[in-house]
This record gives structure tokens, C-alpha cells and sequence, in this order.
């Protein structure tokens, strides 16, 4: 069988990076004197390594996470010690195969949502997990839609298709009987199933402004917190910080 029969043959086969390995590689083989064994090990090595990756940069996208948040511009010095020892801990995504949630609290700008957003990161990357961003307020927009047109179950399912959801900034929005209704739905629907990793500059002290019952915020923040890792971040606003540094240099020059 000639080179170029092997190389359609790689294209019918839908195998792109055995095929360019073939191309690239094929002469050189020969002139090594690679055994068979040895060369389909490397084309076989070089076509999982690409479909991962592949399957990885997918996965980002359908992700909806913001790429600029992510773990290498993350200013970990601002954070203590201990939580920063937590986070290297979660990054190894085991309390995802738990199925527990990850609860981020802290004043606004301290850098939750920049924190979460990394984890969700590291989990499809290293791991190859599915992980959907969401924040509070379209997450309820999508569910009412969903009610409204008598699709909520096919809506649910589909959200608990994914390894973990991230709600972002759940509190800044204080919601209507119907946004209230949907959410703790969802909550419930996640328990024990679906990881819910999520940011709230509200403490759970304060939740009877999300929730408005006091027995559906028991509820909710007991399904939430059974199984979870809960992080506070309850820091000084890096927007605020950078916006004074840049100030104090403008001034100095």
C-alpha cells in the first residue's frame, strides 16, 4: 500500500492528526528504522493528544466562562494563606465527583466571581469536565422563558447534563415570586446530582432577600450547604485598590 493510500485512507477515517503525523513523519520512520509497533504507538499517541484538545477548547466555549478570569492572572497574594491552600485542593476537581457545591462569599470586588471562573477553568481543562457559566439574572431569564413556553423539565435536564453549574452574583437581583419558584427548583433538582458552584455578596444570614420565605430559604441553604466547600473572601475591592494605586502614581508623576 503506497503513502498516499495510507494518507486518504487517515482521511476517510476522520483521523486529521494521524494523518499530518503520517505526512511528516513517514520518510523519517524509515530512516530511524522505527519497528511498526513503535511508529503506530506514536501516531495513535499524537491523535488522542489532539482530540483532547479539541475536546477541551469545545468545551471552553460551550462553557460560557470568560476566558480573561482564569488561574494564571489571578493575584493570589491578596488572598490568605489558608485559602489559598483550599483552592489547590479544588483544583484537583474531586468535590465535583462528589457531587458537592462550592459556595463563594465576599464583598463586591473582592474577586469571586474571577475565582470561580478560574476553577470552572482548571476543571475543563485538566479534567475534561463540562461546566456551564451562567450569571443569576440570566440563568432566571432562561428558566421563566423555559416555564412560559412549558419546557422547564427539558430545561433542567439539560442544565444537570453538566458535571457543574456556576451561578454567578445570586443576591445583587432580589426576586419575584416566579424567579424565587424556578430557582429553588433548580437548587433541588441539583441536590446530590449536579454540582452548583456559586458566588453572593449576601451571607446566608441574609438570603430571606433572595428567597423571601423563611421556610424555602432554610430549604434552599440546606440543600446547598449539606454537602459543600464554602469560601469566604472577604477582602478589599480590587477594583478599588487598582483604581487608587493608578491615582497615587498619576499624582507622584
Amino acid at each position: 500500500m503506497s503513502a498516499e493510500i495510507i494518507e486518504q485512507g487517515l482521511k476517510d477515517l476522520h483521523l486529521p492528526a494521524m494523518r499530518q503525523i503520517f505526512r511528516e513523519t513517514a520518510s523519517r520512520a524509515l530512516e530511524e528504522q522505527l519497528s511498526f509497533v513503535e511508529y503506530l504507538g506514536l501516531l495513535v499517541e499524537r491523535e488522542l493528544e489532539e482530540r483532547k484538545q479539541r475536546s477541551v477548547e469545545r468545551r471552553l466555549d460551550e462553557s460560557r466562562l470568560p476566558l480573561g478570569k482564569s488561574h494564571e492572572n489571578f493575584e493570589f497574594k491578596r488572598i490568605p494563606l489558608k485559602l489559598q491552600r483550599q483552592l489547590k485542593i479544588l483544583m484537583d476537581g474531586d468535590f465535583i465527583r462528589r457531587r458537592e457545591n462550592l459556595l463563594i462569599f465576599g464583598n463586591p470586588g473582592s474577586g469571586k466571581t474571577h475565582l470561580l471562573c478560574a476553577v470552572g477553568q482548571e476543571l475543563v481543562r485538566k479534567w475534561g469536565m463540562k461546566v456551564l457559566f451562567l450569571p443569576s439574572a440570566r440563568l432566571l431569564q432562561d428558566l421563566l422563558v423555559a416555564k412560559r413556553d412549558l419546557v422547564l423539565p427539558r430545561a433542567f435536564k439539560r442544565l444537570m447534563s453538566y458535571d457543574a453549574l456556576i451561578i454567578d452574583d445570586i443576591g445583587y437581583v432580589q426576586q419575584n415570586k416566579d424567579e424565587v419558584e424556578v430557582l429553588f427548583t433548580l437548587i433541588s433538582e441539583c441536590y446530590e446530582k449536579t454540582s452548583i458552584l456559586l458566588t453572593s455578596n449576601l451571607p446566608f444570614s441574609q438570603w430571606d432577600k433572595i428567597f423571601r420565605d423563611p421556610m424555602m430559604t432554610i430549604a434552599a441553604i440546606d440543600r446547598l450547604v449539606h454537602h459543600s466547600v464554602v469560601l469566604e473572601m472577604n477582602l478589599p475591592s480590587y477594583r478599588m485598590e487598582n483604581s487608587s494605586s493608578r491615582r497615587e502614581a498619576s499624582e507622584t508623576n
